[in-house]
Order: structure tokens, then sequence, then C-alpha cells
């Protein structure tokens, strides 16, 4: 009977600290920022990048359109294309660090995560002059160092609401309805202009989607805001 009690305990302990580590916006080990307040207002972000195609494309219809954005960078990939990470710094978008190497940290101890998340902090600087303020786990994936690792740059851990698995290239229809279909108000959005694992992963579905996307949006009478404001006191 006691042992029993033991397994059930220690198969919810299991399954509470598998839920902490792979559900994205959870907040089991911190504190994480997942959406705005409850008001018609929608956070654009974006992941992965920079991307050589995809990043100036998103960066050209943001400006056309007038909204501001996050990008969650990849520290390899800025070191590969230093000058899209900067394009993305000159057009006043936010900046987040999104590892060196784009690693699940789930399974990582406090030594291999502090490198990560160092690097790109480290490399982000360097090639843009921007001081990172956010940072997004890969998948979201991550375990109780990991806010250990972020707190020497007292950085705000990002979720977000929903994403669309733009990832998997559904086509530029397919992913700006999915975005009409879930939207709710204070939605962080989360899409992609790169590809953590392949620095020349294409991303040209996502940026095709997305004046579309900003259109339905403001069509649902929504408004882009800036990340930013959520990270004010």
């Amino acid at each position: 009977m006691i042992a029993g009690a033991i397994a059930v305990a220690a198969a919810g302990a299991a399954g509470l600290l598998t839920y902490g580590a792979v559900e994205p916006t959870n907040g089991l080990f911190g504190p994480v920022l997942a959406r705005g307040p409850r008001t018609r207002a929608a956070y654009l972000t974006f992941d992965d990048g920079p991307n050589p195609d995809a990043t100036p494309r998103v960066l050209e219809i943001l400006a056309d359109k007038r909204v501001p954005a996050a990008f969650f960078l990849v520290g390899n990939h800025v070191r590969r294309f230093p000058d899209t990470a900067r394009a993305v710094a000159e057009a006043g978008h936010l900046i987040g660090n999104h590892t060196q190497s784009h690693v699940k940290l789930h399974l990582l101890g406090p030594a291999r995560l502090a490198r990560e998340i160092g690097g790109a902090h480290e490399t982000i600087v360097g090639e843009t002059g921007v001081v990172p303020r956010v940072f997004r786990a890969p998948h979201g994936y991550r375990n109780p160092f990991v806010f250990g690792a972020i707190r020497p740059y007292g950085y705000r851990m990002m979720g977000w609401t929903f994403g669309v698995w733009d990832t998997a290239r559904p086509g530029a229809q397919e992913i700006r309805r999915r975005i009409r279909r879930k939207l709710r108000p204070g939605s962080v959005l989360l899409l992609h202009d790169g590809d953590g694992y392949d620095p020349l992963g294409d991303r040209r579905q996502t940026a095709e989607a997305l004046p579309g996307i900003i259109d339905d949006v403001r069509a649902n009478g929504y408004e882009f805001r800036s990340l930013q404001e959520l990270l004010r006191p």
C-alpha cells in the first residue's frame, strides 16, 4: 500500500516536471510572459532568425505597414548574417536572445546553459550594439536552471499565446487562416523568420503570409502593439 502510494506520488512529480519542462507558457520554474492585457491588441514576434532571405522581406512589410515586432535571434545566425541582424536593430524592433545554437534547454545543466545564453548575448550585443531585454527558450523547453542562467542579464522570460506551425510550411494562406482563427485579445503571436537548425532554411511562406495576417488582425478591430510595453514595471 505504501509502495503504491509512493509510486503514484513519484509518477505525479515526474508528470509535473515534464509539464514544467515542455509546456511553453507554464510558470512552474518561474514567471513567463505569454500574453498581454485582454484588450484588442496583438503582439507580433518572430523566432529563429536572422535569415538572409525571409528577414529582410519581413522587415520591409513591417515598415510598410508600420507594425512593431520582436525578433528572437539565434547567436550563430547573427554571427553568420550580421548585416541582417543589424537591419533588425536599425528598424527599431525589440531584439531577444534565443540561445547561441537553438538547442533544447530542458536537459541541459547550468554550465551549458550559461554558454548558450551568454554566448548569444555577447554575439547579439557585439554585432548589433543592442542589449537584449528578453529571452525565449527554443520550443519553450526549460528546466529550473534556465531562470538562473538568464538572471545575470535581467531578461524577462517570454512565451507566446499561440503559434501556427508556420515552420511546417503549410502554405501562406493556411498560415494566415490559422492566425485569424486563433486570434484573441492580448495575443502574443509566434511566427518564424528563420530556421533554428538551418541558417538558410526556407521561411518564404511566412513572409508571404505576413501582409494578409496584418490586414486580417486589423480588420478584426485589433492594433499591433510593441512587446516592449509589456516590459514596463
